[in-house]
């Protein structure tokens, strides 16, 4: 492919430093045991007092996951290699992994099915909405406990923005997600995660399974037989500009999620692009 010849360029072979365990962001640790917290928090904490899962960190690392092994490889280099094998079933799983639909997330017992490969936990939280931003998104689960970022198609790819539009008043673009990955990796950089796209069944993998009370109550039928949904979020979450299924197929972006910060500490910097949501003053 072009893609795959590009990639010979000597551009492309400059060799990355040594990695050591210091320059990894997540390291699995076989002594540290994690819950979520007691609230329903997505958040993990690490606690002795707590019900604890089991701590499986001597796991062969081939019987890992793909979203867990990409976890692995992050460090302060790059989020995967430049010919990283992992990276097309990574991302074939993003497009195809199966949403779970058991129940409210909860500690299971060695004795009961695992529904985990993930080293640290047993737990299978549902689709809720992601928090932040001005526009609707969902964290999706799939079986083996990887996460990803739903970021639902709003419009046609073709349909542009008229001119008096605030930047901070359109949609957002599903494709451009699924577009600033690749082109990430064709610049070299390898700082954005894996995105794919995928058709969700709005029924089936959101409206069934989630477990966000919020979210369960914006679903309703068009009148033209479609399954829609709308959140609550800054900027278009009504009935005036809800989601909807064709009649309950929805395309969307599916981005790979970080570790959580509480198993990978790291440091946050804000954006130099970052730009400012007021109509009279103009970003610093």
């Amino acid at each position: 492919s072009k893609l795959a010849a590009l990639f010979e360029h000597p551009l492309y072979n400059i060799p990355v430093p040594e990695v050591t365990d210091k320059d990894k962001l997540f390291v699995v640790n076989p002594v540290e045991k994690f819950s979520l917290q007691s609230s329903g928090s997505e958040e993990w904490v690490s606690s002795s007092k707590a019900e604890t899962v089991l701590p499986t960190g001597k796991t062969a690392y081939d019987t890992y996951p793909a979203w867990l092994k990409f976890h692995v490889g992050i460090n302060r280099y790059e989020l995967y290699p430049r010919r990283d094998p992992l990276l097309p079933t990574f991302l074939r799983d993003l497009a195809t992994m199966r949403i779970v639909s058991s129940g409210t997330p909860a500690v299971r017992t060695p004795a009961l099915p695992p529904c985990s490969l993930y080293p640290l936990t047993l737990l299978c939280p549902l689709p809720v909405q992601k928090s932040g931003g001005t526009q609707l998104k969902l964290i999706m689960t799939f079986p083996n406990y990887g996460q990803a970022l739903f970021k639902p198609m709003k419009q046609s790819r073709d349909q542009e923005t008229p001119v008096d539009f605030f930047y901070f008043s359109d949609f957002e673009r599903h494709n451009a997600e699924i577009a600033a990955f690749h082109l990430d990796r064709i610049l070299d950089f390898r700082r954005i995660p894996p995105v794919s796209g995928r058709l969700v069944n709005i029924t089936k993998e959101i409206r069934d399974i989630t477990t966000d009370k919020k979210l369960a109550k914006t679903f309703f039928i068009s009148p033209a037989g479609n399954v829609c949904f709308y959140g609550e979020c800054s900027y278009y979450c009504s009935t005036e500009h809800a989601l909807c299924g064709k009649p309950d197929q929805l395309e969307g972006s599916m981005a790979a999620l970080l570790p959580d910060k509480a198993l990978a500490k790291r440091r946050s910097w804000r954006s130099p692009w970052r730009r400012s949501y007021h109509k009279s003053k103009k970003a610093e």
